[in-house]
């Protein structure tokens, strides 16, 4: 029987917290939580609502040494074949919107935006494109959740999202425990597809452990806009990542970080070494842009690996550059 269920279901957690208990599942296949559509299952599945029914989870999961891993959209992972042990924390539940009231720190025609980390990136481009509020046109058809782009720094078409974050009310755990504190902007934390709360103890980067933080809401400080003109440029993006395919297979969007001192995107280095439309299984890179890796019908993690692992070992050897995967790669490998 699975650990982890054993323990639930002997606990008070169901007593407690029936809702809660309801949206709890076990040995949940992690490719229906992915862009991918890869991954083995997760011994226990949760989608706490509420930062109570947060709170009772990590404490109970902390009291019986469960590993807790946290998930956000699943569009930039690629989950193991044998899945992930312990819990998957999803905060899809945490999806509300609201305008916030003005901050000194902020120009004074700046609006401030509060999203849950559970909002899809492209519903809070909607939203705001609604109260005709801009600054994220870019992230127009951009799949994965809010805290997911925070935690990863997501860029698109030369706007990186601390291009536009004010503040996070994020969960940190530090010394066996954990509190609820209000990070605000520090450039100094911030690079290209790097954030503060990319830190982890541990190989495994959904994993928490000691000074690990939790993004559970953003708040971005954005402008007054027209939204006929905001939604016109958001049209604009949309049309370039399909003909870019990205929508034409599953997969994590760019699969390669581009290095600024190789002197071109990676993608076009994979097409200049000839290796658009290799492919291992069922994993492939899209014959018509190289920094985008494809499920073609069936792919593997393990596909999906052995083919990132082959196209940096040719792209080494016929260029001398080295390529960085920005996808996270987590789970029991």
């Amino acid at each position: 029987m699975n650990n982890v269920r054993k323990l639930l279901e002997n606990s008070n957690i169901t007593k407690e917290w029936p809702a809660l208990a309801s949206r709890i599942s076990y040995d949940e296949p992690m490719a229906a939580h992915t862009t991918f559509k890869i991954g083995g299952p997760a011994d226990c599945f949760a989608r706490p609502r509420t930062r109570a029914e947060l709170s009772a989870l990590i404490d109970f999961f902390t009291a019986n040494n469960v590993p807790i891993s946290v998930l956000g959209g699943g569009s930039n992972l690629l989950v193991a074949d044998r899945g992930i042990r312990g819990a998957v924390i999803s905060l899809e539940g945490f999806d509300a919107i609201e305008r916030v009231d003005q901050a000194p720190q902020v120009a004074p025609d700046a609006i401030l935006v509060r999203s849950g980390a559970g909002v899809a990136m492209n519903d809070l481009v909607e939203w705001c494109a609604a109260r005709s509020f801009g600054g994220l046109e870019r992230f127009a058809g951009l799949p994965g959740s809010v805290g997911g782009a925070v935690f990863m720094n997501a860029r698109c078409y030369e706007t990186s999202v601390s291009d536009v974050f004010f503040r996070a009310e994020c969960l940190y755990f530090c010394d066996g425990g954990y509190t609820i504190e209000e990070r605000p902007f520090d450039p100094a934390e911030w690079d290209y597809k790097r954030s503060p709360f990319q830190w982890r103890s541990g190989p495994d980067p959904l994993r928490l452990g000691e000074n690990a933080q939790i993004v559970l809401s953003a708040v971005l400080h954005l402008k007054a806009g027209d939204e006929r003109a905001i939604r016109s440029e958001m049209a604009t993006y949309v049309r370039d990542r399909a003909c870019k395919g990205h929508f034409r297979y599953p997969s994590a969007g760019s699969m390669f970080k581009n290095d600024r001192a190789f002197g071109k995107p990676s993608g076009k280095i994979i097409d200049e070494a000839g290796l658009c439309g290799l492919r291992i299984g069922d994993a492939q890179i899209a014959p018509w842009h190289g920094n985008i890796l494809v499920n073609v019908g069936n792919a593997t993690a393990g596909d999906v690996r052995a083919l990132v692992d082959e196209v940096r070992r040719q792209v080494l050897e016929k260029t001398g550059f080295d390529l960085e995967p920005e996808v996270i790669m987590a789970g029991d490998w």
